[in-house]
């Protein structure tokens, strides 16, 4: 085991930065997610261990990298030399999506990918100015945040952990550019297909060729717009298509990708390839906009027919309809129907209303029993789009034991890694309810829960723990968990949370509710 492995969860470097979470190892360094205690802020540490031949130039090249002020590179904040026989780089930090999750949900629309690609080339540009590589561009580099800003990680890492004593040359740093140069043109590529040319990478599947040669993207995927097929052909063609000048430089790059329109006709003037058997080709499955941010800085949209009048709306059909159909003595025949309609509703309004003030809404002389759950939502008051596995939460309450809710998968502590106090469902019993009790079928054990029952007044569901009270607490639940409410509780939403989630794999968490039963009074 290497000196490395010593860093665990919760070691704190150089009197500040306490570890949370491990994103990754690769080429004898490793990637932390950290809590700076003195300005209480997360920040990324890059750590190699100080007896790495490489661990100097570590530090060299990450000083080096901070002459590239973009501010869409992640920064440079500190170097610590030789702490706990470690070598840090501490970074910002940047709570956002990488690209290969969304791409692994659908490709992007043509627009979003121009405008995300544009602002890496921009980015790639300045770097190369300043004779600063990444040598390794992929989706997964590429971030992209709630706000819709992009942001690039790995700048300088691949040069960092080049082999000791190697010196580059004019032409290396030349083969470096066209590196990224050619990243950036794959990027492009797999933001509109989905496929990654050449080999598979960050989940992506390899883009499908022909005779040796890559197919254009408007021969993979059907939408893809002529102008960024041709972008991206001019920076991976050898040579490009139709003899268009190939794309050498990120800037060139960026600025062809801002003056690129989006097709009004999207008709394919490729040749048809219906005859080639690979299942690769000519893909008609729709563009669908990810879950993750829209992209920033995103230029206004040309549309043609803006200052046309908008037709009628179905209710303005409606009306029309209705004036044809009260000329004449027709009118005076449903403005008696009109009439009649309007003195029925009043008896039956009177009559609910005797009926109303005679019911009691709930019966305590009633036996408890079973209430129907009516709905199932997910609860994430302190997540970033308020959202936890949301199609999952119905399954909670289907009655098969088989299938359930999942929380979000944490690492480093079962108290969800220390990101978040809990998360859980919102269990709507259709209206007011004495509850009695609670019986939950988990997988896995333990579990902490504790159960908020909302306010008799409050018609909407649950998004804030705020006005919910507590009404039960239970730690290390196993996996069947019978639990009991205090007496009295009348409400219409009651709250399970989890708190504490069992471990699934070393040093991995997560909660799981596949059958939830309540008991009371209706």
């Amino acid at each position: 085991m290497t000196e490395r492995r010593s860093l665990a969860s919760g070691d704190v470097l150089a009197r500040r930065y306490e570890l949370q979470d491990l994103v990754n190892e690769r080429h004898g360094s490793s990637t932390w997610r950290a809590h700076d205690q003195v300005l209480n802020r997360n920040v990324g540490l890059e750590i190699i261990s100080s007896a790495d031949p490489r661990a100097g130039h570590f530090l060299d090249a990450a000083r080096e990298s901070t002459s590239v002020t973009d501010p869409r590179f992640l920064r440079v904040l500190d170097l610590i030399e030789d702490e706990q026989r470690h070598h840090l780089v501490v970074r910002e930090w940047a709570r956002a999506f990488p690209l290969d999750q969304l791409l692994a949900q659908s490709p992007l629309p043509n627009r979003r990918a121009a405008t995300v690609v544009a602002e890496v080339a921009e980015a790639m540009a300045h770097a190369h100015e300043h004779g600063v590589y990444h040598r390794r561009l992929t989706p997964h580099q590429v971030l992209l945040k709630q706000s819709g800003a992009v942001r690039v990680v790995g700048l300088g890492v691949a040069t960092a952990l080049a082999p000791v004593g190697r010196q580059d040359t004019l032409s290396d740093l030349q083969a470096y550019e066209q590196l990224d140069v050619q990243a950036i043109g794959k990027l492009l590529y797999a933001s509109v297909t989905g496929r990654w040319p050449g080999a598979d990478v960050d989940g992506l599947v390899a883009a499908p060729a022909e005779h040796g040669r890559l197919l254009r993207p408007r021969q993979v995927r059907a939408g893809v717009s002529r102008d960024i097929d041709t972008i991206a052909d001019r920076i991976l063609g050898s040579p490009p298509r139709h003899h268009e000048p190939p794309l050498r430089k990120a800037a060139d790059i960026a600025h062809t990708l801002r003056l690129s329109g989006e097709d009004d006709d999207l008709h394919d003037d490729q040749p048809s390839l219906a005859a080639i058997s690979s299942p690769d080709l000519l893909r008609l499955d729709p563009v669908i906009v990810p879950g993750g941010p829209p992209p920033g800085l995103e230029p206004p949209r040309r549309r043609p027919k803006a200052f046309e009048p908008a037709p009628p709306t179905t209710f303005e059909r409606g009306k029309q309809k209705a004036r044809r159909a009260a000329k004449g003595d027709r009118g005076l025949v449903l403005l008696g129907v009109a009439g009649a309609l309007v003195i029925l509703s009043l008896l039956g309004f009177l009559v609910s209303r005797q009926t109303d003030r005679a019911a009691d809404p709930i019966d305590d002389s009633s036996p408890v029993r079973v209430l129907p759950v009516q709905r199932a939502v997910d609860f994430d008051p302190q997540g970033e789009d308020g959202r936890e596995n949301r199609d999952q939460a119905r399954l909670a309450i289907d009655g098969l034991p088989t299938t359930g809710w999942q929380t979000s998968t944490y690492l480093g502590s079962p108290e969800l890694g220390g990101v978040k106090d809990g998360v859980g469902l919102v269990l709507d019993l259709g209206g007011l309810r004495e509850v009695d009790s609670l019986r939950l079928r988990l997988a896995g054990s333990p579990t902490s829960i504790v159960v908020y029952a909302a306010s008799e007044d409050t018609d909407r569901t649950p998004r804030v723990r705020r006005g919910l009270t507590d009404v039960a607490t239970v730690d290390s639940a196993g996996s069947d968990a019978s639990i009991s409410l205090r007496s009295g509780i009348v409400t219409r939403y009651l709250v399970v949370w989890l708190t504490s989630l069992p471990e699934v794999e070393p040093g991995v968490f997560r909660g799981e509710i596949d059958d939830v039963v309540v008991r009371g009074r209706s």
